[in-house]
């Protein structure tokens, strides 16, 4: 079998799976509540793989391997960031959120943020939310469609355009007809295939280079700042470069695709295994998209686009079959990026301004679903426009749409569910502050690390919202 047979064997193969489970998970959505949280029944493999891959994938695969490739060794700030916001979700939002979201009959992070219903600033809030969600999503969703077009060219030879409309095409076929249930699973199987791809890869490329010794010292004589743990940052700037890598995984409680898992989860049970199930899957990834990043530096050091690290080692380091068959997983999970964003964007544009112009809850449920659909469908056609007419580099399109969201939800987010009552125009103050100021220094020049972007909104926003307290709620 070639190459190109073994990609296109595997692709058709999983991709008839994940259109099975789309089909499958269709028997099973009765209403928003299953369309969106699956009807509160997530189970621990389901919610620990599906919360981590839905905040990965493509950024992942791509963007943390390019990172390592181009940045070296500075990029290892990556590993404590992304884990430290993995602990965060899991250890203190989790089980508050889950808690508290059914005790308030919320099926959105949207309609958490908001609170009171009967609060006059409360449709103003959701609007505004569902917005950032909007905004963010574009580019977010936009970033992936372009990973599979990427991946679709170094395979095929197919153009970006044919490649995107591809890719979104399989997506969207599971997501409509499942909705959360299809997404979750589906990310299940992606997340799987990620972890074959972080475990070989990296073997092979570190069996390549000749051991993590010719690894060291391959880092160490390299030219550039590869070997500096701050790369081409001195001094205080290499201080900022570090808080602002690091403030990547302060985003992680905003992220509305990723704690909705933590809202649909089943009981307790399912929480704490989910939580070392995640947090597993997480350190495999991350090390092994980082090691992967470092191997290719010292072996293949005038590569055109670092993006496309993970191609060049699977075809460089595999035999021709088992080179294929990984790239055919690698692009397989890609394509499997955007679902849990679709179907986000998706609720706030139905439930969410539903809740905002006060409709009947019998009314939006007699309607919900095919509405919820055709939005879907809407945003994706947008999502691929702007990753065919105004493509950019994953790492950073992702990033932005990632603090955007963390610092807009993020604070208002962790002050509701430490227990407090907040005032609501402290509470949409907040999230208008962290949307606003990071779009602000996003347009402006780059810092070291970004910092500015990644934690003066974030800081902001927190500020503002832990002033808008008013008086305890309930325990925690």
């Amino acid at each position: 079998m070639s190459r190109a047979q073994a990609i296109l064997t595997t692709l058709v193969a999983y991709n008839a799976l994940v259109v099975a489970m789309g089909v499958w998970a269709a028997r099973r959505t009765r209403d928003e509540s299953d369309f969106f949280l699956g009807g509160r029944r997530l189970g621990a493999w389901v919610a620990g793989i599906s919360a981590s891959a839905s905040s990965s994938s493509a950024w992942t695969l791509l963007g943390v391997s390019g990172a390592a490739y181009a940045w070296g060794l500075s990029a290892l700030w990556l590993f404590p960031s992304i884990l430290g916001g993995f602990l965060i979700n899991w250890i203190w939002v989790a089980p508050r959120l889950m808690r508290m979201s059914r005790e308030r009959g919320s099926l959105t992070l949207t309609e958490f943020l908001a609170g009171d219903p009967a609060e006059r600033l409360y449709p103003v809030t959701i609007r505004f939310c569902s917005a950032v969600i909007l905004v963010a999503f574009m580019f977010y969703i936009a970033s992936q469609f372009q990973a599979a077009g990427l991946a679709f060219s170094a395979s095929f030879g197919l153009s970006p355009t044919l490649s995107i409309t591809l890719g979104a095409a399989i997506i969207l076929a599971y997501t409509l007809l499942g909705g959360f249930w299809a997404v979750s699973l589906t990310d299940v199987l992606q997340g799987g295939l990620m972890l074959a791809a972080a475990i070989v890869l990296p073997v092979a490329a570190l069996s390549a280079l000749g051991g993590f010794g010719e690894l060291a010292d391959g880092l160490r004589t390299a030219s550039g700042s590869g070997a500096s743990l701050t790369g081409e940052y001195p001094g205080v700037l290499g201080l900022a470069f570090v808080m602002g890598t690091l403030g990547i995984g302060l985003g992680y409680p905003g992220q509305p695709h990723v704690v909705n898992r933590f809202m649909a989860l089943r009981d307790e049970r399912a929480l704490s295994q989910g939580r070392a199930i995640s947090l597993a899957w997480a350190v495999i990834i991350y090390s092994g998209m980082l090691l992967i990043g470092l191997c290719a530096r010292v072996l293949w050091s005038e590569l055109p686009d670092g993006e496309q690290v993970i191609f060049h080692a699977a075809n460089a380091t595999l035999p021709p079959v088992l080179a294929g068959l990984m790239v055919a997983a690698v692009l397989s999970a890609i394509m499997s990026t955007a679902d849990s964003q679709l179907l986000v964007a998706s609720a706030s544009v139905t439930w969410d301004l539903d809740r905002a112009s006060r409709r009947p809850v019998a009314d939006t449920a007699r309607r919900g679903l095919l509405v919820s659909r055709v939005v879907v469908v809407v945003l994706s056609l947008l999502a691929m426009l702007l990753a065919i007419f105004a493509p950019a580099a994953i790492f950073s399109r992702v990033l932005f749409a990632w603090h955007a969201l963390g610092s807009a939800f993020g604070p208002v987010l962790l002050v509701r569910l430490a227990g407090y009552r907040m005032d609501a125009r402290g509470g949409l103050a907040s999230i208008v502050a962290g949307f606003g100021l990071t779009v602000f220094f996003y347009l402006l020049p780059d810092t070291p690390g970004d910092w500015m972007e990644r934690l003066v909104p974030l800081i902001t926003a927190f500020a503002v919202a832990w002033g808008s307290r008013r008086g305890r709620e309930t325990t925690t």
